[in-house]
């Protein structure tokens, strides 16, 4: 034998190669996985069928040639009012304004509707009447209590028009902030220029032409703004308002008002006044009367015609106008009560159209305006 030779070395060149223990544990790991799948898929294919196996399972990447966003992403109205935004979050998103004051695309100005309820609209047929062959020119925004459901029928213009509410009580700041969340989901439509706050028993006075046409050709907003130096108007100021409100800012008003949109964006992005309202004007302070009259005077008061397009009737005394019913509807009522005697300035002219509002109207007066509507609302 010679040196360094292995006496095995030659006994192993017939024997065949053994896998390793490992190697053998991993394949049949696998075949039992390729079992158990293949297993899983005939019973799913055999119960489900192949097409709803296939068609559930979604694809992970993006085709290339998708088109990119658009400006009519960021433009387009809300197609669903009901969101989940709180107020905060709301507020803020409608307070978002372009730096560029000219529009990059063919804006037609709308006016805003802004319904005030509790629930139904009783005269809802008369301002479908309205409305009806405008469309593109105004929106509906409708706050009513939370617990109310809406049955306006598909073809309605009311239809699914209600935003996300809360309970609001007169005279509270919970009214304001109803007022407020109404201005605030308008204000996501970039369109809408106009703001008009109205209630479940107002009724338009004029059509709709020319109702558009006297809002949005107006340099001013309309809203009451009035120094009253009585026991209901500076008798109802608190000292503790100062340093932001003293005083002379101190204003009354209407709660039923008409801004543009550049006001309305004061009321919602308004953080500075709201605490000192909130805090400091509780009955017999009626807030609805004051907090926006007050603030908008001491942010833009040159802005305010200081008067409202709402007319109501307070002849009979008492903490609220009268209501009138279907007797009450005739031609010498909207004659004499309400079109006669009208002196206002509108731009700085003189004028006999001051309201293009009316209220406050119970449902059984519906019939009789629908009847007398041609002949004086013209429409």
């Amino acid at each position: 034998m010679e040196e360094g030779k292995d006496p095995t070395a030659g006994g192993r060149v017939g024997q065949p190669r053994v896998l390793p223990q490992r190697v053998l544990q991993l394949l049949v790991l696998f075949l039992v996985l390729c079992l158990t799948f293949s297993i899983v898929s005939i019973y799913m294919i055999r119960y489900f069928g192949i097409n709803s196996v296939v068609t559930s399972m979604k694809p992970i990447l993006v085709p290339c040639n998708h088109e990119p966003l658009g400006l009519d992403r960021w433009i387009e109205a809300p197609s669903n009012l009901m969101h989940g935004m709180s107020d905060e979050e709301l507020f803020w998103r409608a307070t978002l304004v372009p730096r560029v004051s000219k529009y990059p695309f063919e804006r037609v100005p709308k006016i805003a509707f802004m319904f005030l309820t509790k629930g139904p609209l009783p005269l809802a047929p008369l301002w479908e009447r309205f409305f009806k062959g405008h469309e593109g020119k105004y929106s509906i925004y409708i706050h009513s209590l939370p617990s109310y459901e809406a049955d306006f029928p598909s073809g309605s213009v009311f239809y699914k028009r209600q935003i996300p509410s809360q309970v609001s009580e007169w005279g509270r700041m919970s009214m304001c902030d109803a007022e407020r969340r109404l201005l605030a989901n308008a204000l996501l439509d970039f369109s809408n220029e106009r703001f008009v706050l109205l209630s479940e028993s107002c009724i338009p006075l004029f059509n709709f032409t020319t109702i558009y046409d006297y809002m949005t050709g107006s340099k001013y907003s309309f809203m009451g703004a009035f120094d009253d130096p009585g026991p209901f108007g500076r008798g109802r100021y608190n000292g503790n308002m100062l340093p932001e409100v003293s005083i002379s800012d101190w204003r009354k008003g209407s709660q039923w008002f008409e801004v543009s949109r550049n006001l309305a964006e004061y009321v919602v992005q308004d953080t500075k006044f709201y605490p000192k309202f909130l805090d400091f004007c509780r009955p017999a302070c009626y807030v609805d009367e004051h907090y926006f009259p007050t603030m908008l005077t001491i942010q833009a008061g040159g802005l305010l015609a200081n008067r409202s397009l709402t007319w109501v009737d307070w002849s009979r005394g008492g903490a609220h106008p009268a209501t009138f019913g279907a007797s009450d509807v005739t031609d010498e009522f909207f004659m004499r009560r309400i079109y006669e005697g009208q002196r206002c300035l509108y731009n700085g002219q003189n004028s006999s159209v001051c309201y293009l509002f009316a209220r406050k109207f119970s449902p059984n007066a519906l019939q009789a305006l629908f009847l007398l509507a041609p002949k004086f609302l013209g429409f």
